[in-house]
């Protein structure tokens, strides 16, 4: 963790954007007193299509019995 204080911070705000984006933690100072952290933030995981590739049967596209569509629309029940 680096402390900068926010003078230089003004200055040199890519180049600490880089070094952020890399893993550091900065903490920004004014008169020597801690304000604020600049942190990376956490990069969502990629969507992975095609995870349930072979899990649904081809039934799925037929059409519901009676009794199927009558639970689909009824009442919900808690």
């Amino acid at each position: 963790m680096r402390i900068i204080n926010v003078h230089e911070a003004k200055t040199h705000l890519s180049k600490l954007l880089e070094d952020v984006k890399a893993g550091e933690e900065i903490v920004l100072a004014k008169m020597g007193k801690p304000y604020a952290r600049l942190v990376p933030i956490d990069q969502p995981k990629p969507v992975r299509l095609g995870f349930l590739s072979g899990s649904v049967g081809d039934d799925i596209l037929q059409p519901m019995s009676d009794e199927e569509l009558a639970d689909w629309e009824g009442p919900i029940h808690p």
